[in-house]
């Protein structure tokens, strides 16, 4: 491990201003920032994933934001693999870097390393599949409950691949999903310092409803309109998008889905944060602490 090489990767729940300070930290360090939130990947989709701004991405070099398109195929081990390619030659020039993103998942993938899970038979995942089409997700939730608590708690639960997923090892190992994660893994070359942002739930709620608010303003019907024939793809199968087809396939009325938006949304923020609290090491920091307070915590670990 190079002892002088350090990533910053900053978390918190929705709305709470991590891409705010990931830009000012990157000023501040003069170095460049990586994006660990997976709905940002995908070019199509902007207004709904709260991407950053094209004014936001020129005050630092930003990397893994819109460079898939929500045709390819990605998931967290590719991403892995690529994250730390890149910061390997990050590494090269810059002693510090910037890491933000809400995906805890994909922010762990970097910091500490994919679990290793058995191979199960296939036939099992083929079967959630078909339980998924004739009963619905809340069956499959269900199951979890019954199989996994803790996972069940915990992994984004409205997704139904990471549902299928944590079901198909409970079912195909018959032990918990939850029980193969955060074995030992590969050691990192560098240094983790892990910022959270906080704020009151009631604070996290209001935040989060005004952004819904300003994304509607700013054109997320028409952004979802433009997307409505591959709606069946899995990077649209996500918060924002999948409420906004069912207005726009006639299923709901408009008001309710931007509603049913803030209700998932609001859900989404409280799975981020049981997911990001398991992390003791994290310096949190309530949404609104002074820039220069946080500058100078993380600057105590670097040189301790």
């Amino acid at each position: 491990m190079n002892t002088n090489h350090y990533l910053i990767s900053i978390v918190g729940p929705t709305a709470i201003g991590k891409t705010a300070l990931s830009i000012k930290l990157a000023k501040h360090f003069n170095t460049e920032i990586l994006s660990a939130d997976s709905r940002q990947f995908f070019r199509e989709m902007q207004i709904g994933t709260a991407a950053p701004t094209p004014e936001e991405l020129s005050e630092a070099p930003h990397h893994f934001i819109h460079h898939k398109c929500i045709e390819d195929t990605y998931n967290v081990g590719a991403f892995e693999k690529e994250a730390l390619q890149t910061l390997d030659t990050l590494f090269k020039t810059h002693n510090t870097v910037i890491m933000v993103g809400g995906s805890g998942l994909y922010v762990d993938a970097v910091t500490r390393g994919l679990d290793n899970f058995p191979k199960v038979d296939p036939n099992i995942r083929i079967a959630l599949n078909a339980q998924l089409d004739s009963e619905g997700l809340q069956s499959l939730q269900d199951l979890l409950k019954q199989h996994d608590p803790k996972s069940f708690n915990t992994i984004a639960i409205d997704n139904p691949h990471r549902v299928i997923r944590a079901l198909e090892i409970c079912i195909g190992s018959g032990q918990p999903y939850s029980s193969f994660l955060n074995k030992d893994k590969d050691a990192r070359p560098f240094k983790t310092i892990t910022v959270g942002l906080k704020a009151d739930r009631d604070i996290i709620y209001d935040r989060i409803n005004r952004r819904v608010d300003i994304m509607m303003e700013h054109g997320l019907l028409d952004e979802v309109k433009s997307l409505q024939d591959k709606q069946h793809l899995n990077a649209l199968n996500t918060v924002g998008y999948k409420e906004t087809f069912n207005y726009l396939n006639g299923e709901w009325p408009l008001d309710f889905a931007v509603s049913e938006i803030k209700k998932n949304s609001r859900r989404f923020a409280k799975r981020q944060l049981t997911w990001f609290k398991r992390n003791e090491n994290t310096l949190w920091f309530d949404y609104e602490t002074p820039i220069s307070t946080i500058i100078q915590d993380i600057e105590k670990h670097i040189t301790h």
